[in-house]
């Protein structure tokens, strides 16, 4: 498999190494992005851990509950350019459509368009067809997460990133817990945590971390008979970073997550404990569309 500077200049941005470096890691891995990120994992050089797909598109992610918290929802939805993010009308659009999710409840984006739009006499997909055609952009709901039961929502620059907590407690109706499940909502936001708990993360997940630590452990010079006691320790520090119960409390990082809940429960006389979540950040995965400047203004002089 062959591979283009481009190619080179993803994987620095992706890992923070040096472009020599990740010419070599993409020679040695054959131009598969993600074993050659693997390599420089092994080799102790990739400053990131997770691997993310850069954030691209334009659009929004929206987060809203019900008024009574009680049902919660959040959305994505991408239009063309940054600019129309921002409009107005593509914003009360966003709401719309999450008004319809919260109250309809719908079971997909089929199902979601063939639905009334809350408080209108047309459809999601007409009244998408139409702000189509006003903005004169092209618009699509991406994906949407619907969650019923006590529900805290947050959204964090504006739209570019959307998060839904879900939580069993018997004290919704407090402020306090209201107060609490935005720094929930806000430390998943910030933290881009991964799972809830321990039990979230996948296996075959743990297994490839394993493999990479062993060999970035052997790599460092450390004898292979301590190797895995070694790797166990920096296990434990992956679930403390990628779990959000274990993870420090970004507000006071002398408590964990699960302690600040509790905490907040035991002061209310009550129960609080985090169900799940869903963070969304627009763009997520999705290829930008690359404008080729130079080729563009040749194209108007010929």
């Amino acid at each position: 498999m062959s591979f283009t500077a481009q190619d080179v200049k993803a994987l620095r941005e992706k890992t923070g190494c040096g472009m020599m470096d990740c010419k070599k890691a993409l020679v040695e891995a054959d131009g598969d992005m993600d074993k050659a990120v693997d390599i420089l994992r092994e080799q102790g050089l990739a400053k990131v851990a997770k691997k993310a797909s850069r954030i691209a598109a334009e659009g929004v992610a929206y987060a809203t509950t019900s008024d009574d918290n009680k049902t919660g929802v959040v959305v994505e939805v991408n239009a063309e350019t940054d600019f129309v993010a921002k409009n107005a009308d593509f914003i009360a659009f966003v709401e719309t459509v999450a008004k319809t999710i919260l109250n309809e409840n719908p079971s997909d984006i089929d199902a979601l368009l063939a639905l009334k739009a809350d408080g209108m006499d047309v459809t999601v997909d007409e009244l998408l067809r139409e702000k189509i055609q006003v903005i004169g952009e092209n618009i699509k709901i991406r994906r949407f997460t619907r969650f019923e039961g006590a529900c805290v929502s947050y959204v964090h620059a504006g739209g570019k990133i959307g998060v839904l907590v879900n939580f069993d407690t018997d004290v919704s109706d407090k402020a306090e817990f209201v107060t609490c499940g935005k720094d929930v909502a806000m430390q998943i936001a910030a933290l881009g945590t991964l799972y809830l708990n321990r039990d979230e993360v996948p296996s075959d997940v743990i297994e490839h971390e394993k493999e990479i630590m062993r060999a970035e452990v052997i790599n460092s010079g450390k004898p292979e008979a301590i190797a895995d006691k070694i790797v166990m320790g920096k296990i434990n520090k992956y679930y403390k970073e990628n779990c959000l119960v274990d993870q420090e409390f970004v507000k006071d990082n002398k408590q964990t997550v699960k302690q600040y809940v509790d905490s907040v429960a035991k002061s209310l006389g009550g129960k609080i404990e985090i169900k799940q979540f869903v963070r969304f950040e627009k763009g997520e995965g999705l290829e930008k569309r690359q404008d080729d400047f130079a080729a563009e203004v040749a194209s108007m002089t010929k």
